[in-house]
């Protein structure tokens, strides 16, 4: 893969918010992800080539030592507690419209049930609801962020 392109895939990934990109053409496979440090996986290319175009990029061989060492980092950064988590792929909105107030704020004591936030889909809103009572001890999202299936959203202690 040219390296001008790599540069510009890189580039693209941190301007979108996106969370991972992968690109295969032909026998070349780059996977870009932006889980703590960025990581950018080829096949076929120099791996030494790729840090010198990529700059601050990290290039690994295998996916498997990046992926491990996110989960760590994530693991880390979440207080103890119960976490809601994503049940789909979205945007996450704290507030039911813009400007509206947010549904919950840390400290916020919630019910079982009570509408913790939206996550858009296709179009859709769906409300997010607390699966246990409990206090809002962190919020692990920013307002406006993506969210992937299974990612922590709220920590309810």
């Amino acid at each position: 893969m040219d390296l001008r392109k790599l540069k510009k895939l890189i580039d693209l990934v941190e301007q979108s918010g996106i969370a991972e990109l992968e690109i295969t053409e032909g026998e070349e496979k780059v996977r870009i992800s932006r889980s703590g440090a960025m990581s950018a996986v080829p096949a076929t290319m120099n791996a030494q080539a790729a840090a010198a175009a990529a700059g601050a990029v990290t290039v690994q061989r295998t996916a498997a030592g990046a992926e491990a060492s996110g989960a760590a980092e994530t693991a880390a950064a979440i207080p103890a507690g119960h976490v809601v988590t994503a049940p789909m792929v979205g945007t996450f909105y704290r507030a039911s419209a813009p400007g509206a107030k947010p549904f919950v704020e840390v400290g916020q004591t919630v019910a079982a049930g009570e509408a913790l936030c939206i996550i858009e889909a296709m179009k859709l809103l769906n409300e997010i609801e607390a699966d246990q009572a409990g206090t809002i001890k962190a919020i692990l999202v920013e307002n406006g962020q993506p969210v992937e299936y299974g990612q922590p959203l709220f920590v309810i202690g």
